[in-house]
């Protein structure tokens, strides 16, 4: 008896500091090995004479997987737990991210970019299964919070940072400048043994794959195809879109607003999250504001595109957390991983499938503004589940 009731005995205040800086730091690395390739896309190309096509594969090749890998990361939790998952995920990461700094030429690198967003891909569901073992309950969604703005800080710094900052001091090498990104990583994946304990129950092998008959599962992931497909689309389409209106010298200003946007969504987030975490009023009015921003973004023109785009970018931020934050609340700690897995497989599929059916109806039409239209369309048709969504806590049973 002694020994059960220590493994409940809630974490002091003391010991959610370092817990909530490593958390933020996994988050950090959710998405700093994505987004540092865009930056450092043309020195790759020049040196190994990358196809435009190729070129655009190490950013896509990582997003594809981030759909493919969840299953693995479901699986590796089942067996192993949720703290050695993400060690090892990160450990992964970091010898494909590592890995593109040292290949010689192109198979090479796509293999490495497609290693790297395995491990990436494993981390996802690895965090939220982690949050209900190191934090009190009425402590996840701000646990959420803070690795999730951790995640949306990593896709402002890799795409912001490395070009005016890192590369000049790293002699304008492509090659340490990723190494410089990646290998920080192995010092994060040590201390996630720092904590000595967890609040959940030891790890034992359950079910990891995902429980199509739980409708929260596609729902969730539907709507975060929802948050996904127009955020990485717009995103994408963004240099496009303001070509075709003869707004392209905008274009610098455009995408600085619409990347910090997320990052003061998740800001906000920190400070909210345990009020709006879990409501569906929340999620309906964020899903409908992101769909009304994408709308305005086409129908204006010039700055008034822009300030449209970076109001859904801000809400599609709030959106994503509210959707990642439910799996720990909602389900029991041993099913978290599974559900959360469930949801980025749908969520990151839609997220990468949705925007490049859009692109091949532009290319017919000649109209970026139809590519954009696909992922309205997409969203409209799955606005509605929100109405739908059973957001009921189901705590966890203790076994007699």
């Amino acid at each position: 008896m002694a020994s059960s009731s220590a493994t409940h005995t809630p974490p002091s205040p003391a010991s959610l500091l370092p817990v909530a800086v490593l958390l933020w730091l996994a988050g950090v690395y959710l998405r700093i090995p994505i987004l540092v390739a865009p930056p450092l896309a043309p020195f790759i190309s020049d040196q190994l004479g990358l196809t435009q096509a190729l070129t655009g594969a190490l950013t896509t090749i990582p997003i594809l997987m981030l759909a493919i890998g969840a299953m693995p990361g479901s699986l590796a939790i089942s067996r192993i737990g949720p703290r050695n998952t993400l060690a090892l995920a990160m450990i992964i990461m970091v010898i494909g991210s590592a890995g593109r700094a040292l290949v010689p030429e192109t198979l090479t690198l796509m293999v490495a970019s497609a290693v790297m967003g395995l491990g990436v891909a494993m981390m996802q569901p690895a965090l939220p299964a982690l949050l209900p073992r190191w934090l009190a309950p009425h402590h996840v969604a701000m646990g959420s919070a803070i690795y999730m703005n951790g995640m949306l800080m990593g896709e402002f710094i890799g795409a912001g940072v490395t070009l005016p900052v890192l590369m000049p001091l790293l002699d304008q090498s492509w090659r340490a400048t990723l190494l410089a990104w990646s290998l920080p990583a192995l010092l994060v994946a040590a201390a996630l043994y720092l904590p000595r304990r967890d609040l959940a129950r030891p790890v034992k092998k359950t079910a990891w794959l995902p429980d199509w008959h739980n409708p929260l599962t596609l729902k969730l992931g539907l709507l975060l195809g929802l948050s996904g497909s127009m955020f990485f689309g717009l995103n994408a389409y963004m240099g496009n879109l303001l070509e075709q209106q003869g707004h392209f010298d905008k274009l610098s200003s455009a995408l600085f607003y619409y990347n910090i946007a997320q990052v003061f969504a998740s800001l906000m987030m920190l400070k909210l999250a345990r009020s709006w975490v879990g409501r569906r009023s929340a999620i309906i009015i964020t899903a409908a504001l992101s769909i009304l921003g994408t709308t305005g973004a086409i129908l204006l023109e010039g700055w008034w595109t822009i300030a449209s785009a970076t109001l859904m970018s801000f809400v599609a931020g709030i959106l994503l957390i509210l959707l990642v934050a439910l799996p720990p609340l909602l389900v029991r700690s041993e099913d978290t991983g599974r559900l959360s897995a469930g949801t980025f497989l749908v969520g990151y599929t839609v997220a990468f499938s949705v925007p490049m059916l859009g692109g091949l109806l532009a290319d017919v039409t000649g109209d970026t503004r139809h590519a954009i239209a696909v992922m309205i369309g997409y969203s409209l048709l799955v606005l509605p589940l929100a109405f739908t969504l059973d957001l009921k806590r189901k705590k966890d049973q203790p076994k007699s």
